[in-house]
């Protein structure tokens, strides 16, 4: 017994032995360490992310800096700091650890022309957009993705599939309509196609937004200049990477019409004749859908120490919010570079290709748009007549929605091919010489055909008529230019000298159009089968423009002393046989300086600023942009026919005057910039002053027909001035163990004036603008006015003095709109009238904005990332066209339908919607332009992912704004600003996607 016992309790020592060696073991493979983090001058750090490496155990510093965590034994720490550069240290108690500032922001190389500079030696105003940080959404064009993004940058977009966005910076720079558009340079190649470019492809975009920076680009750059540059190959590893996603977009508003019903009881109620179909469509649910796209881009890129190369694919289909719009894109993008020559020589050879289908239905004005007559097709027409057939409105000009896209089909097809060969050769050190080629060509093949059955006035009863033309061109560039840049003590120089050879040949194409066809089998195809081959006057040709050339010298030269004072100066002199004969050459300069304060003795023991920088500039550029080889020569064109012995002849007249003094419009700017940054670099941003100045504007002006060929004279009179201040700011609010938030602001404020239009040479009164269309207005529909003194966008209409009761020839008592009635100084003179007369016309308004703002949040919670991107445009006014037209009373009376604000207007006011300040409205809005949500998974699979992003984003989600139309974002861009055209806008969707990015890279360095 006494044996068992011991036994028992020889087993419970050993089980206590065994249990204390596990709690020591334990005990000992735990270690607390304690240690303080300082910044470089011996200050703490507060808020310091203390990280033991490859887990999520940390922890941040107190208001001492100090920290205590429990690590793994032999473990490893990362400390991590807004502003400064990480670093990683073995774990140990009692330790002591400095970061140093990091001035990526500060060094991050920024592309110039010819170029790229360090941030910190940059004196001109130069804004970066990374990849990440563009837009996101459903995009056919890169310049989408810059909208709200860029201070002073307005971009105007819509949902139309096949449409462009209209793009002004820091104001409008021409009165030429095609000429507005900033420049564009892809991969160091300037006038770039940015068709060509996928936005998957993307690594950064550079916006030059000051003369200083543009006039390096001479006469193409007063618009501005934004850099593309794309993606190239890694030089370490191999990636394979796949993004793609599906998309549905919907309509975010509808105008409320009035259904059948409503016009019946308002027929009823007023004793007026209604025309009745005698049916009750809803012809908006009939023409709109849900847009579905989908979007899917596969990315190889890889390399070693010597050679890389990238290639990608994206294919787009996207299908519009209208029935039968759309477009089909597939994008090619190729590169490949190695260094030779003991890699002193980088070779470079890029091929690209771009095959493009758009879809469209008509979209024209006098009612001959689906856009418009889903709205104004009255609910009461059938869709179809007993017959089969469609129905058909009554009256002029009043198209079934569902004929106008059925009977009336179109596409065209954009094929576009790019070479690019580049060549940089290191002959010393610092000094390079770099040549580039680029070719490239493109098609375009329009083909339209409308059928048996179209209602189209003037197409319609040809048993079938189709058109077809297709054009071509193409550019080579050759430039050749050399860097040099060499530091000495304190003294920093760089130098680039360069020559550019430009030609082009544009507009070489041929068109036809016949009718008379048995069926609509063939509709644009077999044109030989068809009846009737439409005269030559009916022929579309090409304005064949060949040897467009261009030459150029440029230089430029920067001057850095100590990193504290930076000087630069650029050149260029430009050659080109678009412009007239006495001024084909022009020179544009630049000059600018900088100051970096914060590397001043007296600026060293501060401790608010971490970076200051005060920069100015003046530089001149130009806008050769919509010119042609013909642009300043006198020109002749078929002008009609005459009969003579039995045969008909072509005859000719003029088309042009020759103006060889015609030239470039010019543009200078004086900039002056504030860098700032501060709170170790978590806020930090920029502040802008600019007077942008621009001469020699191009305008049509009224000549003499006993002195010219032509009636009218293309000359450069006027001159235009846009002044404004410009603020963006950077800051990362929170940032902890798990989470950051990182958020900007960008606001800007632009003010445009028309300065001068005429001179003692050339005068004009032919300066109207915006004319709607509005149903009820014959004559002087026109809304804005381009005056001297006033901004473009100026809204000169009749100032409404509301609804007057008046009794009219037969006795009865009719309501109606009034108007004041003005002095020939402009002043009210106490009297209305239903009947105003030009004189009475005032300004009423302006388009232009007062404010442009951005604002971007990024919220990350470990492998959670939620982005919002907030937009808003303040202080400009729109008019509503849309509003006047459907409430017209000569639409009601037409047979057509209205908005349901029309059933409460006085019956039969016929003067209702004349242009006046009645349908100007406060174009102010804020919107919640996109919210995107996303979740990373690492190094999923057995590690052959390196990671997986799921992602959904939505776009347009919520609009605050007091506007009545359908969508206070309209063009802002062009010479006619701020006016709602019903009949070609297509009004914003509101859009939802899915989608996955992938990246299969290998995940080990070759």
């Amino acid at each position: 017994m006494q044996k068992i016992l011991n036994l028992k309790q020889g087993t419970q020592k050993a089980m206590f032995f065994v249990f204390f060696l596990l709690c020591s073991t334990v005990m000992l493979a735990q270690n607390k360490v304690s240690g303080t983090v300082l910044d470089a001058t011996g200050e703490p750090l507060i808020g310091v992310s203390v990280l033991e490496t490859g887990t999520n155990n940390g922890v941040v510093t107190d208001f001492n800096g100090d920290f205590t965590l429990t690590v793994k034994q032999g473990a490893k720490l990362t400390f991590s700091y807004v502003g400064y550069l990480s670093q990683t240290l073995a774990a140990t108690n009692g330790m002591k650890v400095t970061l140093e500032e990091d001035n990526k922001v500060l060094n991050e190389v920024v592309v110039v022309g010819y170029g790229t500079m360090r941030r910190k030696d940059v004196t001109s105003s130069i804004t970066t957009v990374k990849a990440e940080d563009l837009n996101r959404g459903v995009f056919t064009d890169p310049g989408q993705m810059l909208q709200g993004k860029v201070p002073g940058l307005v971009v105007s977009s819509t949902a139309d599939p096949n449409g462009s966005p209209t793009i002004t910076l820091r104001g409008a720079s021409t009165l030429r309509t095609g000429a507005m558009s900033p420049y564009y340079v892809v991969d160091g190649i300037p006038g770039v196609d940015i068709s060509i470019v996928s936005p998957d492809d993307i690594e950064s975009i550079d916006v030059l937004r000051d003369a200083t920076a543009t006039a390096i680009y001479g006469s193409k750059a007063a618009n501005g200049v934004i850099i593309i540059t794309t993606k190239k190959g890694d030089k370490e590893r191999t990636n394979v990477t796949y993004n793609g996603y599906v998309a549905f977009d919907h309509i975010l508003k509808k105008y409320d019409v009035a259904s059948a019903s409503d016009l019946r009881q308002y027929a009823s109620k007023n004793g007026v004749t209604l025309k009745d179909g005698g049916a009750d469509v809803n012809w908006q649910d009939e023409v709109l859908r849900t847009g579905i796209s989908h979007n899917h881009n596969v990315g190889i890129n890889g390399g070693n120490g010597r050679t890389n190369y990238m290639i990608s694919g994206n294919l787009m289909k996207r299908e519009g919010v209208i029935k039968m719009t759309g477009m089909d894109r597939f994008n090619l993008r190729s590169l490949v570079s190695t260094k030779t020559l003991k890699d002193r020589l980088t070779l470079s050879m890029s091929l690209n290709a771009m095959y493009g289908k758009h879809f469209g239905v008509p979209t024209g004005d006098k009612g001959a748009s689906v856009l418009d007559a889903m709205n104004y097709y009255s609910p009461t027409n059938p869709i179809r007549e007993a017959d089969g057939t469609w129905s058909i409105g009554k009256g002029s000009k009043n198209y079934n929605p569902l004929a106008l896209m059925e009977e009336n089909i179109s596409e065209t097809i954009w094929k576009r091919n790019q070479f690019i060969g580049k060549a940089t050769l290191e002959i010393l050190k610092g000094l390079l010489w770099n040549v580039n080629y680029s070719w490239s060509n493109y098609q375009s093949t329009y083909s339209a055909y409308n059928t048996r059955d179209s209602q189209i006035e003037g197409v319609g009863n040809k048993n079938g008529q189709a058109s077809r033309n297709t054009y071509f061109g193409y550019e080579q560039t050759f430039e050749t230019y050399l860097n040099y840049g060499f530091t000495t003590g304190k003294h920093k120089v760089d130098l680039m000298a360069g020559y550019t050879w430009e030609k082009k040949k544009n507009n070489d194409g041929f068109g036809l159009s016949v009718e008379g066809y048995y069926n609509d089998d063939l509709t644009w195809y077999n044109m030989s089968y068809a009846q009737t081959i439409l005269g030559v006057q009916n022929s579309v040709s090409s304005g064949y423009v060949e040897n467009v050339k261009n030459i150029s010298f440029y230089g430029r030269a920067n001057y850095s002393f100590d990193g504290r004072y930076m000087l630069q100066a650029t050149i260029r002199r430009d050659g080109s046989s678009v412009f007239g004969k006495n001024n084909r050459w022009g020179t544009f300069p630049s000059v600018s300086a900088a100051w970096n304060i914060t590397e001043e003795s007296f600026m060293k023991d501060q401790k608010i600023f971490d970076n200051l920088k005060l920069r100015a500039g003046y530089g001149v550029s130009g806008n050769a942009m919509g010119f042609d080889i013909y642009s300043s020569y006198e020109t002749y064109g078929a002008s009609g026919t005459f009969t003579y012995d039995g045969k008909t002849y072509r005859t000719y007249a003029a088309t042009k005057n020759a103006n060889p003094d015609l030239k470039w419009e010019s543009t200078s700017m004086l900039n002056i910039g504030l860098d700032f940054a501060f709170l170790r670099g978590r806020i930090n941003g920029t502040i802008e002053v600019y007077n942008k100045k621009t001469k020699d504007l191009i305008w049509g002006y009224p000549v003499s027909t006993t002195e010219h060929v032509y009636g009218y004279m293309d000359a450069n009179v006027g001159e235009m001035t846009n002044k404004g201040i410009e603020f963006s700011i950077n800051a990362v609010p929170v940032r902890t163990k798990n989470f950051t938030w990182s958020t900007t602001i960008n606001l800007s404020h632009n003010k445009n004036r028309v300065d001068k239009m005429q001179n003692e040479t050339y005068h004009t009164t032919n300066l109207t603008q915006g004319d709607p269309d509005v149903a009820g207005v014959a004559g002087n529909g026109w809304t804005q006015r381009i005056m001297e003194g006033q901004p473009i966008g100026t809204f000169y209409t009749y100032l409404y003095a509301g609804t007057v009761k008046r009794t009219d020839s037969d006795g009865n008592i009719i309501e109606r709109s009034e108007y004041y009635v003005l002095d020939e100084n402009g002043n009210k003179t106490g009297e209305t009238t239903n009947n105003p007369s030009v004189k009475d016309r005032a300004i009423t308004g302006c388009a232009q904005p007062k404010l442009n703002a951005g604002w971007n949040n990024t919220l990350t919670y470990k492998d959670w990332s939620l982005n919002a991107f907030i937009t808003g445009v303040f202080g400009n006014d729109v008019y509503n066209s849309p509003r006047a037209h459907y409430t017209s009373a000569q639409l009601f009376s037409d047979g057509k339908n209205v908005l349901k604000e029309f059933l409460s207007n006085p019956a039969g006011d016929a003067s209702g919607s004349l242009p006046s300040d009645r349908y100007i409205e406060k174009g102010t809005y804020v919107r919640l332009q996109s919210l995107s949500l996303s979740y990373t998974f690492r190094n999923c699979f057995d590690n052959w992912i390196q990671d997986l992003t799921l992602y959904g984003t939505a776009n347009n989600l919520l609009t605050i704004t007091n506007y009545k139309g359908l969508d206070p974002e309209v063009n802002l861009g062009g010479i006619d600003p701020g006016i709602d055209y019903r009949w070609s806008r297509f009004p914003h969707a509101r859009t939802f996607m899915v989608g996955v990015k992938i990246n299969f890279g290998d995940g080990k360095k070759k």
